[in-house]
């Protein structure tokens, strides 16, 4: 008798605490949602107004997105109250920030609810010019009777310009040297003025350059053939196969956001992500939409965690 009246009873709180989650999820949101993303104009921010622009007509609530620097953005979203009103669109830098660096203030998985998989930019694989490779399989070949000569130009530490350049060394089996450099920008100029051989760069960054003949573009770094990258090869299909490296980007809430929250975001940002007219301005921004489920987004995290956390350890790389 005991035991059935405990049944009955945590059926019915079941019952009780299920019908509010949804009563939740069903008011929310009823004020304006915040996504805290990093500086303006740069590679978080645009697709991050691309959603919230969107988001704010289909929820019925104003989505207004606030910039600050990468870190205090990370800080903020991971201090937010895990109501589904303050959001993080973020890069991969955010969660291999702690394998590149002794201490951070927050942890990439434990204090935070993924969302979806929002974007990824592909890298392209370029020469210059005077490199006598045509191909991957060429520029290998040409690295491997040349060790230590060949030279690759790279952003930051831990950037995908600099990881993209060592994951393909340690498949390839090739000695290239990095050289530094302050940003993306100022790494393209080195290469098309022939201080270094070549590059994993970002496609938006150098495609202008490309159709000048003032680079040479070999393969693109994404695991199928990118639309940013028309016509060229993957390096996996060029001779190293299961090579991939691109930046991700994606919306996450604070831990133990609701689920049910977690989901309406997820049916939200997917489907601004399906948009047409959303699709081709994030193209143009050189992003490609992806728009995953929370469990995809949080398996991709910890995948690319694993992936890269070797590299960096392998190649004892740390943070400038």
């Amino acid at each position: 008798m005991l035991l059935a009246r405990f049944v009955a009873w945590s059926c019915s709180i079941g019952i009780v605490m299920l019908a509010t989650s949804l009563a939740f999820g069903q008011s929310y949101p009823n004020k304006p949602i915040r996504i805290v993303t990093a500086e303006v104009g740069g590679a978080n921010d645009i697709p991050a107004r691309a959603i919230a622009q969107k988001l704010t007509a289909s929820v019925g609530q104003q989505v207004i997105v606030e910039n600050r620097s990468g870190v205090i953005s990370i800080e903020t979203a991971a201090k937010a109250p895990a109501d589904g009103y303050t959001l993080l669109f973020i890069g991969s830098a955010m969660w291999l920030a702690p394998l590149l660096r002794d201490k951070v203030s927050y942890d990439p998985v434990k204090d935070f609810s993924p969302i979806t998989l929002a974007v990824k930019s592909p890298n392209v694989l370029v020469v210059h010019p005077s490199v006598a490779a045509n191909s991957v399989k060429e520029l290998i070949a040409l690295a491997k009777a040349k060790p230590g000569v060949l030279n690759y130009a790279s952003g930051s530490a831990g950037t995908i310009t600099h990881l993209a350049a060592e994951l393909f060394k340690a498949m390839a089996g090739v000695n290239i040297v990095r050289i530094p450099y302050k940003g993306g920008r100022p790494a393209i100029i080195g290469l098309v003025g022939g201080q270094v051989q070549l590059m994993f760069a970002s496609a938006g960054s150098v495609t202008p350059q490309v159709k000048a003949g003032k680079l040479r573009a070999l393969a693109v770094t994404t695991a199928e053939p990118s639309v940013l990258a028309p016509g060229l090869p993957t390096i996996a299909a060029s001779g190293l196969p299961g090579y991939e490296a691109a930046t991700p980007y994606g919306l996450l809430a604070p831990a133990k956001t609701p689920v049910v929250i977690i989901n309406r975001l997820n049916q939200e940002v997917v489907r601004v992500l399906n948009i047409a007219e959303v699709k081709e301005h994030l193209l143009n921004g050189g992003a490609e939409t992806v728009g995953n489920s929370p469990a995809q987004f949080a398996a991709a995290i910890k995948s690319e965690m694993t992936m890269w956390g070797k590299v960096i350890k392998d190649g004892g790389i740390r943070d400038e």
